[in-house]
């Protein structure tokens, strides 16, 4: 049926990721409608008795409660998983929900999980205080060096944890080897893939068994609303994680999931065209810093490999500067175009002081060990014109005494 080519996996199966972004997972009522339904609804209801009791068996298809499905949100969850090239996806409340469940949902009292040391703050209490109360012991290693991984294995391995390019520091991982080390081991890999999102780095494609997002960036990309995405084996989608989000409830509305959905159709075109601009910014700022940490510019370490596993390096990247929090204050309090935020993925540039703000949760000595210093500023570049950017920065940074 026409009207539900978008889920029809023939279909489907011959789209390019620009086609999947705009049209997949789309399912259109009885009404023809072109832009995808909003179904405001929590609750779902059945010709007769029987046909409840079998829905709640699993025995017939269809809705039973918005904690568990939505039209809206399946078309998302749909869409995500076609553009990651996985089997199935659960979409949540917000990136950290999706990232609390992706772990949860698969470790238990006594197990044990390696991660890598760059991880956004949040994540980091995540392995260094929350998961530690249930008896889940955490390995921090440095993730750009694969021997480390392999030696923080141990036979109650459960999974590895890793963001690549990491937030704030742009640390790169190998995914092809670390992956390939978690295989051989029976061990879970999941990758938080929320800076470069399935328009720029595919890690199920590199060997990854688990990928979540924060939706609420560059999938959403205009700073609007909170999601996150799981995406998986239909095994693990259906036999881990459904479990634990049915009955912990990290639900997305559908609203929000309507909303990521039009920002799908334009992923594509707007990470490209912020990362060539943030490619030209990068450029721009490196004679007039420490150091710019981005992984599209050759003076990365890890340009090459990054290089090799994405299309584009992506609109967010770091930069240092020598006089530490004040001067870092002082650059960001002269900006007068781009707005200081701790949001990212956004069509408007945004900067933030993650030793301040992201990551100021966390202890001096675990700021230290990620390289999250008092000089490091994080830059998401947007949609304005380039030219526009670089007077503000050029303010900015002669303000700063730079």
């Amino acid at each position: 049926m026409k009207r539900r080519s978008g889920q029809d996996p023939a279909v489907t199966a011959k789209w390019r990721p620009a086609t999947r972004a705009v049209r997949g997972g789309t399912a259109r009522s009885e009404w023809g409608e072109t832009s995808e339904a909003l179904f405001l609804t929590s609750g779902y209801a059945y010709d007769c008795a029987g046909d409840a009791a079998a829905r709640f068996a699993g025995e017939q298809a269809g809705m039973t409660y918005s904690r568990l499905q939505n039209p809206t949100v399946e078309m998302l969850e749909r869409r995500i998983a076609l553009l990651e090239g996985a089997e199935a996806a659960r979409c949540t409340a917000s990136g950290m929900a999706a990232m609390t469940a992706a772990l949860l949902c698969q470790l238990s009292h006594g197990d044990h999980l390696v991660a890598a040391r760059a991880l956004f703050g949040s994540c980091r209490w995540l392995t260094d205080s929350l998961l530690p109360r249930f008896g889940i012991a955490t390995t921090i290693v440095d993730g750009r060096e694969p021997d480390q991984w392999r030696a923080a294995l141990r036979p109650e391995t459960k999974a590895f944890f890793f963001e690549t390019p990491a937030n704030p520091t742009m640390d790169v991982v190998d995914v092809h080897t670390v992956c390939a080390i978690a295989r051989e081991a029976g061990v879970v890999s999941v990758v938080d893939n929320a800076f470069a999102t399935p328009a720029l780095q595919r890690p199920m494609e590199m060997g990854a068994d688990v990928v979540a997002y924060s939706a609420t960036k560059m999938m959403d990309g205009q700073g609007r609303v909170l999601a996150g995405a799981v995406c998986g084996s239909a095994e693990f989608i259906n036999d881990k994680l459904l479990p634990f989000v049915r009955n912990t409830g990290p639900t997305l509305s559908a609203f929000n999931a309507w909303v990521v959905l039009k920002g799908l159709e334009t992923l594509d075109m707007r990470a490209r065209r912020q990362s060539e601009s943030a490619v030209a910014v990068g450029r721009f700022l490196e004679p007039r810093v420490a150091r710019v940490l981005h992984p599209g510019l050759p003076s990365h370490p890890q340009h090459d490999l990054a290089m090799s596993q994405m299309d584009a390096a992506g609109p967010i990247f770091s930069f240092e500067v020598l006089g530490g929090r004040p001067q870092a204050h002082a650059l960001l309090d002269a900006l007068e175009l781009i707005d200081i935020s701790n949001n990212i993925g956004d069509s408007r540039s945004l900067m933030t002081h993650p030793a301040s703000t992201t990551h100021s949760g966390l202890s001096e000595q675990v700021r230290a060990e990620m390289g999250v210093t008092e000089g490091l500023l994080r830059l998401n570049v947007g949609l304005e014109d380039p030219a526009d950017l670089l007077d503000d920065l050029n303010g900015a940074l002669a303000a700063a005494g730079l």
